[in-house]
């Protein structure tokens, strides 16, 4: 079980960089439409990393259901809203209210009892 939680950080992981990564970059070039945004992915290194990061994340999640059930798998990977939150908070700097904090810990008490 320890290489499912080693491939349920990695997902995590990948999961919240890639999010975090288009937003940047979705924010950057807001006035952009969906047609030009497409258009220039590869002039745009950051969503490239992400479109990277995703990869790694789909892969790894791939793997984790060879070894591990998708009962668990599932609900593990959703430590990924607790991580994306605080990233949104102290990284994008975005007004997180008391509800979403509630939500993600929730989410991490879900993640606690698939531990136990």
């Amino acid at each position: 079980m320890t290489l499912a939680w080693a491939l349920v950080g990695m997902i995590i992981a990948a999961t919240a960089g890639a999010d975090l990564l288009q937003s940047i970059e979705m924010k950057r070039h807001a006035q952009t439409g969906i047609a030009a945004t497409a258009a220039g992915i590869f002039r745009r290194p950051l969503l490239m990393i992400a479109v990277l990061c995703m990869a790694v994340s789909f892969f790894s999640l791939l793997f984790l259901l060879r070894v591990a059930d998708l009962s668990f798998a599932v609900p593990a990977t959703a430590g990924s809203f607790v991580l994306e939150t605080l990233l949104a908070k102290y990284v994008l700097r975005e007004r997180v209210d008391a509800s979403r904090w509630v939500g993600a810990l929730l989410v991490v008490c879900g993640v606690a009892l698939l531990a136990a």
